[in-house]
């Protein structure tokens, strides 16, 4: 470039809202900005256009003056049209575009499990969810992974979106073991438009909880703290998140430690209903879930609850404004688990359990041929258990049966060979070979729970065939003083087939001998009783 003019180099100085049109190299310095500007000259000089340039300093926003983005999605082989035209692509501005996202960093949080984040993530929610209602600014609030230590309970506004990397990556921790530090009742919960919790929810014209998503990361108490509690709340989902606690399965012999690892509290005007929870995890605290409140509405779904004393407690100690309601607890998995699996307790009704899978649960951490409970406890009326899975089979479920209604109007079908109407219980059919000319038991059971039985039966021996119903009432001791059997029913002919009972230390056994035929006799049979 040919240098044309030298002349000497003026300036200004002012406040920025002062700063005037600059003659062409004359400096404008921005003294309450700190910001350095320079004329662009006229358009006979050759300046593309008047105005004044923006010196570069260690005070400009360089994300402003960036430069424009456009996205072009090349990796697709050709250049994405986002505008209207080829020629009017839409542009964002650096600040712009990072500005669609909010991490909890950049707000302060640090996660380096040492560092109390209570005030930088309560900060990042206020902010983002509560200062204005402009969704426009309701930013998904990502959780890099990390160890968020906190020694308050973090309180999570109507229609926040959270997420983090994973459930074992991105987790909010409680320690109130700092001096300064008193002890929280929870690690997370939700809370009213302007924070507010409890009964102040809703106040001041706040909007309560309403359409919050949390995904991808954990809570975590290492305190004697119930981890999360959800509060007159709607329509609020968690997917991949878990909640645990830090008890072992020597802590969860009993309920004293009482902590859960979901509460859920409502008012009448503020029910909680369509709550998910999928893919969760519910481990090392009392209970998984546990809540006497009034609830209308919630989908546990392929979930796991695992290190529990119960899984899924509700109703108890007793029903508050007609108590749980609407659960459907459905494809989950129950393991370790020293009680019941789900217990539903009196006057607590409409709810629903199927599909689950559950392992060792109600053993005492025994094993699961030492059972010492139900797997599934319904002492309230109107609640259902359909197609759920058990792995304590027939043999150890008696004393302990794998689903109790409790003589209640419940209905129970398992997965097993059990089918449960109020008191009418039925089991459902069952095929065994009887040895040619050979004495055997075809089936067991223990009289301290269950006193009379009828079986109904088919026997086929080559072409002969009988059918009938064989009645059982267990002895007046568990010796088998007084055992009695009948048997009614008819045959073609005789299939050589002789039944007996009999009792030792009340279990009572069914017993069959058969004559010599040359051939086996197969029977079918299912057992009745009522509870």
């Amino acid at each position: 470039m040919a240098i044309v003019q030298v002349s000497r180099i003026t300036n200004r100085k002012g406040l920025a809202e002062n700063l005037p049109q600059l003659a062409g190299a004359e400096l404008g310095w921005a003294i309450d900005d700190r910001r350095l500007y320079i004329g662009n000259g006229t358009l006979q000089d050759g300046a593309p256009v008047i105005g004044n340039t923006e010196i570069l300093t260690e005070f400009t926003d360089l994300l402003l003056v960036g430069g424009a983005y456009t996205y072009k999605g090349e990796a697709a082989g050709y250049t994405v049209q986002t505008g209207a035209t080829s020629g009017s692509p839409v542009s964002l501005n650096l600040q712009q575009w990072l500005d669609q996202f909010a991490s909890v960093l950049d707000f302060g949080a640090v996660g380096d499990g040492v560092t109390d984040d209570t005030e930088a993530i309560n900060r990042a929610l206020y902010q983002l969810y509560c200062r204005e209602s402009n969704p426009q600014i309701r930013r998904s609030l990502f959780f890099p992974a990390g160890r968020y230590l906190v020694n308050e309970s973090i309180v999570i506004p109507p229609y926040a979106m959270l997420y983090g990397e994973g459930i074992n990556s991105s987790v909010i921790v409680l320690d109130t073991s700092s001096p300064t530090s008193a002890l929280s009742e929870y690690v997370a919960r939700f809370g009213d438009s302007l924070q507010q919790t409890g009964v102040n929810i809703g106040n001041n014209g706040a909007t309560p909880p309403r359409d919050i998503m949390i995904s991808n990361m954990g809570f975590e108490s290492l305190e004697l703290a119930d981890v999360f509690l959800v509060e007159d709340a709607t329509q609020c989902t968690f997917v991949d998140v878990s909640f645990q606690g830090s008890l072992v399965p020597a802590d969860l012999v009993d309920t004293v430690d009482n902590i859960a690892g979901v509460r859920f509290s409502s008012t009448l005007s503020l029910v909680c209903n369509n709550i998910t929870f999928r893919r969760c995890l519910f481990s090392g605290t009392t209970w998984g879930i546990n809540t006497p409140n009034q609830v209308a509405g919630v989908l546990i779904t392929e979930s796991t609850f695992d290190t529990l004393y119960q899984g899924i407690l509700l109703g108890d100690p007793t029903p508050i404004n007609g108590g749980p309601t609407g659960f459907r607890i459905l494809g989950n998995v129950f393991d370790n688990i020293y009680e019941q699996g789900i217990s539903i307790a009196a006057n607590t009704e409409l709810n629903a359990s199927g599909y689950n899978m559950f392992y060792d649960v109600g053993n005492h951490f025994n094993g699961t041929t030492a059972p010492s409970a139900s797997v599934i406890d319904f002492i309230g009326q109107n609640n259902v258990s359909i197609g759920d899975m058990f792995q304590r089979t027939s043999a150890y479920s008696t004393t302990y049966p794998r689903i109790n209604i409790n003589a209640g109007v419940s209905i129970a079908i398992d997965s097993a060979n059990q089918i449960q109407q109020g008191v009418y219980i039925r089991e459902t059919g069952v095929r065994s070979t009887l040895t040619n000319n050979a004495s055997q038991t075809i089936l067991t059971f223990n009289a301290t729970a269950v006193r009379a039985v009828q079986i109904n039966y088919t026997i086929t021996r080559g072409v002969n065939t009988r059918t009938g119903v064989y009645t059982i009432v267990a002895g007046t001791d568990a010796s088998g003083t007084n055992i009695q059997g009948s048997d009614t029913g008819v045959q073609n002919a005789s299939v050589g087939v002789a039944f007996g009972q009999s009792e030792t230390a009340s279990v009572v056994s069914w017993t069959a001998a058969t004559t010599n035929t040359g051939t086996d006799a197969i029977i079918n049979y299912s057992v009745t009783r009522l509870a």
